[in-house]
This record gives structure tokens, sequence and C-alpha cells, in this order.
């Protein structure tokens, strides 16, 4: 399925000298087009399909599902497995060589600290043995913020129409369950475009992802008008915050502090986004739809307005990373190898070691850091 409104966008990005491209995975991402997607059959192909399913069967993988993770285990100055709890109980599991931590930027530092591994003060004053202190666990979150942008328009489709009847969410709903095609087969993110929201820039700076969708935050319902979301995230901030439990009990969820926006760079990008964003709905090429600004609105303009517009109507585009940074200097929780820094027995293997985040989507890179932790892994196997 294709949407003659995002054709349309791309045709506005030319305006505007971002090139047309048909892959952002060429080293240069500079370019408007479609993105590429892991799908398969009208199937979201996850890494679990493609790299578990097919070892279920294998006589050294068990899979423990409805499991949560309460802490790891420690004996000797050494990692020795996880205590994990299940429909009320509390299990061990132990492990003969080493864990591999991989519970996401939000999940590996609750862990960690869980465990008595983080930063000593902060642990002592919750009531959390110190095991190890280690000052970088929790610390340097970073994440892209997507500024949301919403332009009303006519002249053209979008979901919000699709699904405005009865009729027509039982058609969408009956072209997937048939032919595993429509809007359900799609990601909700198709287009993207990759470029620079001023000119001081050398290489790309922003991203866009431009949805024929609008609502007015995620879990609503869709508007009952055309329209087009036009959300455009920074993808280098160099605000920072951190994730840190506020106890010793498993259950309680960590305090997450993005701290978005606090950099004075990220600031300037933001009001420079939703400038550049106003000149794109602007070009010729959408003038056929009339696109109408409906957040922030128009009537917002100047430096301040545009700012505390930008924070009122953006929202995490989930990618915190960093949370357990790798490195050589004393703050980083892993090494080059991804063996956790001052304790044997563990690595960490998801988007928390990311030294910085990613000039894009982290899905892909967090891909490629489990297949080479698993390398190294099996290298250090070999060398016994």
């Amino acid at each position: 399925m294709s949407w003659p409104v995002l054709d349309a966008v791309i045709d506005a990005a030319q305006e505007l000298g971002i090139p047309r491209t048909d892959d952002f995975n060429r080293g240069d991402n500079e370019g408007a087009g479609y993105f590429e997607v892991n799908q398969r059959r009208g199937w979201r192909w996850n890494a679990r399909k493609a790299f578990l399913d097919p070892a279920r069967h294998r006589d050294n993988l068990r899979i423990v599902t409805g499991a949560e993770v309460d802490s790891l285990t420690l004996a000797s100055g050494r990692v020795t497995g996880v205590a994990f709890r299940q429909e009320g109980q509390v299990f061990h599991a132990r492990a003969r060589g080493e864990v591999v931590l991989s519970a996401g930027a939000i999940g590996t530092p609750k862990i960690l600290e869980l465990s008595g591994i983080g930063r000593g003060d902060l642990l002592q004053s919750l009531g959390i043995d110190v095991a190890l202190d280690a000052p970088g666990v929790g610390e340097n979150l970073a994440d892209h913020l997507q500024i949301r942008t919403i332009y009303r328009i006519e002249g053209a489709q979008t979901l919000n129409d699709h699904y405005a009847t009865v009729m027509g969410k039982l058609k969408i709903g009956l072209d997937y369950a048939l032919r595993r095609r429509g809007p359900l087969a799609m990601a909700p993110s198709q287009f993207g475009i990759f470029t620079r929201s001023s000119p001081e820039h050398d290489t790309p700076n922003i991203e866009y992802h431009v949805q024929p969708l609008s609502l007015e935050a995620f879990g609503q319902p869709l508007h009952s008008f055309p329209a087009l979301t036009v959300s455009v995230c920074n993808l280098r901030p160099d605000s920072r915050g951190s994730v840190h439990v506020t106890g010793p009990d498993p259950a309680k969820a960590p305090a997450i502090r993005p701290n978005y926006l606090s950099a004075a760079t990220d600031q300037r990008v933001a009001v420079d986004s939703i400038r550049h964003a106003r000149r794109l709905m602007a070009t010729a090429a959408m003038a056929r739809f009339h696109p109408v600004e409906i957040k922030p609105g128009p009537e917002i303009d100047g430096e301040e307005m545009l700012l505390t517009a930008a924070g009122d109507i953006s929202t995490t585009i989930f990618h915190p990373v960093s949370t357990a940074r790798m490195g050589v200097d004393d703050a980083a929780v892993v090494g080059p190898d991804l063996r956790l820094k001052g304790m044997d027995g563990l690595s960490i293997a998801d988007a928390s070691v990311m030294p910085t985040i990613t000039s894009g989507n982290t899905h892909a890179p967090v891909t490629m850091i489990a297949e080479k932790a698993s390398d190294m892994i099996l290298d250090r196997l070999r060398e016994r």
C-alpha cells in the first residue's frame, strides 16, 4: 500500500535540496524515502523470530517466560547467576561460564543496582549493600526526542480516514486477515528524511518520521480529519539523564530522568527543527493538500515560544542508550570486550553499552552488538 501524500513529501524534500533515496544504509544517510523494515509476510520479523525461535529445540537451551529477574547472584567477587521471580516464587539459575545481561538501557542498570553494582553512596542511601562501586551505572542516559508536529490536510486519505468508520476498520481488518496486506501490515512510520537542521552541521543531524495519521497522544484515538504527523528528532543530543532504582524492592520501577532539552545545543536544534518542518510543509509539492499546522500551531513563533512548544509536543522515540556505557576510562561500566569492569562473570549486550547514541534508529545497532558479543564469548571459550 502506498500513500500519495507521502510520495509528495519526497518531492517537497527535494525542493529543500534533500535528495531522494531508496537506501539510508549506504554510508551517507542524507535523503528522503521509504524505510526498509524487518518484515515477512505481513508480520514484523523481530530478533526473537529470527534468532531464538530456530534454536528453541536445542538441548542446551531452556526458555523461561513470565519471569522477571530480581538480581544477579554474586560469590567471591564474581557474578555466578541470576535470581528471578515467576508466579510469586523465587528461583535461582547458576552459570558455569558467564552471565549475559541484556535487559536494555532501563532494565540493565536497575538489575545491576539491585545486585549492589553501582554508585556506592546512592546504593548505601537506599539500603542496598555495595558489592562493586561503579559510578557510571545508570548515568549518561541519552535518547532521541521526537517533536511531533501535526498538519491537517485536504485532498488525500490518511489512516485517520480509514479508522473513522466501522466499515473502514472492518475493511482494514479483513484485508490483513485474508491477504496480510494493507495498513495493518505496514509500520506506522513508513517514510523518513535524514537532513540538517541548519547549515553549520556537516552531516545530517535530524531525522524525520512522517506518518499518514495523527492523534493527541500515544494510546488515544486518531483524529477525525485527515492529517500528517511530521516528527523530527535530534540525532546527536547533548542532553544526558539517568536511570536509578529508588529502593531495594525489585517490583518498584526505577526513576528515569532523561533531562531532555537541558543542553543549550539541543534547544537550538529543537527550535530549528520546527522551523524546518514548517518549510517542508510550505513547499509547492505540498500546496495541493493545503496543510494547516495543528501542533504546535502557526501562532507559536519566536525562540522562547517555539522552545516551550517543542517540550509540550515531544515524546520519546524509544531509543534510550548508554546507561552502562563501554569505554576504557574509569567511569565506563564495561570494557571494549563488553565485560563488567571490576568483577568477573558478566557481559552486557544491549543498548546500555553504547558510548553515545547512534545517529539513527537503534534496533539494528543493538542486534550488531549482540552478534559481536556472541563472537567474543565464543572466542573466550575456545581460548580455555
